[in-house]
């Protein structure tokens, strides 16, 4: 299903994996204003309010940072973490002119790894979306909010009494139903059996098995470049979980196999990832 914002009422496309509260959030890959790699691993076992937002160069950002930064001063045991892809450049300068100390700013301009794995990028414009969201200290999202219009500000009261009470209550088990991410496999897994991979299939109807050792879909797009848009959102996706899929490109098609090697043959991460991609098409 297709998801939007508005920019002074005119719609954008938000792309990458849209995630559901209650579940357990996927990984990510940013940018301090050192150039220094920091991931969501870093802040483990820590409840984190995140904030994305288009840029530092407009006033309605401009006051999110400021707002959230004043706002974190009263917080305990919380991270606040303000995300956009601003060049960490600009980042630091705008923190040190704005004396921005008690939040970290971080730039996914490298990878666009936040915006694809949070489904925050703006298709039209390779920004991100303005959204407040907060992990508790399992990484369970329990809130979510993508601000529907560009120009207005996030609701700061609501954020920060759901905020109240994720430090309430910081950990939290997703439902069982949960697919969680994929789990990284050693040689001598076994590959999943005959009669696995067909329930398994059920849950992925457009792809098809191939010799019991791989499953494969193919997307069709309006041109190349959408083709190879999605390409790169996989490739992002892909990273983050550590299962890797082979991809063929051509006008309008992307050709996506998936298999575990070090299996020689289909496992649950196969699964896990195709439902993953499923979720990315628009």
């Amino acid at each position: 299903m297709k998801r939007t914002v508005l920019l002074k009422g005119a719609p954008l496309t938000l792309a990458g994996r849209p995630l559901v509260a209650g579940r357990r959030a996927p990984g990510f890959r940013v940018t301090d204003r050192e150039m220094r790699q920091v991931t969501l691993a870093d802040f483990a076992g820590k409840v984190k309010l995140l904030t994305s937002f288009p840029s530092l160069d407009t006033p309605v950002c401009d006051l999110q940072l400021k707002e959230f930064n004043r706002r974190a001063a009263g917080l305990s045991g919380v991270v606040v973490i303000g995300v956009s892809m601003d060049l960490p450049f600009a980042q630091k300068r705008f923190c040190e002119e704005n004396t921005i100390d008690r939040m970290l700013v971080l730039s996914d301009w490298r990878h666009a790894s936040f915006g694809v794995n949070y489904g925050l990028l703006i298709e039209e414009l390779g920004l991100l979306a303005r959204a407040v969201l907060i992990l508790d200290g399992g990484d369970v999202l329990r809130y979510a909010r993508v601000v529907g219009e560009l120009a207005d500000q996030p609701d700061y009261g609501e954020a920060l009494a759901r905020l109240e009470e994720v430090i309430g209550s910081p950990h939290v088990e997703p439902p069982p139903d949960d697919p969680g991410g994929c789990v990284p496999c050693e040689g001598g897994v076994p590959p999943l059996g005959e009669g696995e991979v067909a329930s398994l299939l059920r849950g992925c109807p457009s792809w098809r098995a191939v010799e019991g050792r791989k499953i494969v879909r193919e997307f069709t797009f309006a041109d190349f470049g959408a083709a190879r848009r999605f390409l790169d959102m996989v490739a992002v996706v892909a990273d983050e979980e550590g299962h890797h899929p082979a991809m063929t490109l051509s006008y309008g098609k992307l050709k996506v196999t998936l298999t575990t090697h070090a299996a020689g043959g289909l496992t649950r991460n196969d699964f896990i990832m195709a439902r993953i991609i499923d979720s990315m098409e628009a």
